[in-house]
């Protein structure tokens, strides 16, 4: 079993971020850093499973809530998909401080999105796999469309958000509207893994089409078959744990 500890590290706006470092017990194969949904968080099923069970098999991961969620400080509206994707940046920076280099990237729907993205700023990056991601980040868009006219026009709206109400604002529309990851992903040069479900009714399947079209060889796909959005299900979060880490293994230089 492995273990955990609680961390916090500075932000891109200045914001202290919470985090958990899942720590194997037995030797280390490699580090890695998770970036969760929109606004899952990193105690969400899908981002505690997964990285608890990439520790079971020997990597450990740092999880942690974007800003103004969770224990993190801030509001999650100044938030963006640019702020995400620096965070995630800084996340691997705060890991290679503590003597824990990065080889592994794993990000969950948005969090998908997020690590294509900054996966060319993390040096001693190995790996990359998404989870249920979107090819474009302004797919997120589809869960909030009928306000999109009032927060450009009126600068904000209050929409509910996976049975959350949360502010979105104009600049988090503009932010995922110019957010383009096809050049980041033709042009990643790291092994990519692509993980989706066919049946997934939040980001469909074509999304995982167009990354794996883009992307360049060494890539791999594998269907989540059975598995829905949230990887709520008996299981779902475990198994994908499982098969990152046997995809992982070749690429992952021990520690």
């Amino acid at each position: 079993m492995s273990k955990s500890e609680k961390i916090s590290f500075e932000g891109s706006s200045g914001e202290m971020l919470a985090g958990t470092v899942d720590v194997p017990e037995g030797p280390v194969r490699g580090w890695g850093v998770f970036s969760h949904g929109l606004t899952l968080g990193k105690d969400s099923p899908a981002a505690s499973r997964i990285c608890k069970g990439l520790a079971d098999q020997g990597v450990g991961m740092l999880r942690f809530d974007n800003l103004g969620l969770g224990g993190s400080g801030g509001e999650w509206s100044a938030g963006s998909f640019s702020v995400k994707v620096a965070d995630t940046v800084l996340a691997a920076e705060f890991m290679r401080a503590q003597g824990r280099e990065v080889s592994l990237l794993v990000g969950h729907s948005f969090g998908g999105a997020a690590v294509l993205a900054a996966a060319r700023s993390v040096p001693g990056l190995d790996a990359v796999v998404t989870v249920g991601a979107p090819f474009e980040p302004k797919h997120v868009e589809h869960m909030f469309d009928a306000e999109i006219g009032t927060i450009l026009n009126e600068g904000s709206a209050v929409v509910d958000l996976g049975g959350r109400r949360m502010e979105v604002r104009r600049h988090f529309v503009e932010d995922v509207e110019a957010a383009d990851l096809r050049d980041c992903i033709r042009t990643l040069h790291k092994p990519l893994l692509v993980m989706h479900s066919p049946t997934d009714n939040t980001v469909g399947i074509d999304n995982a089409s167009e990354i794996f079209r883009t992307a360049r060889h060494p890539r791999s796909f594998i269907s989540l078959e059975g598995s829905e959005h949230l990887l709520t299900g008996k299981g779902q979060a475990a198994r994908v744990a499982r098969i990152i880490a046997a995809w992982a293994e070749q690429y992952l230089d021990a520690v």
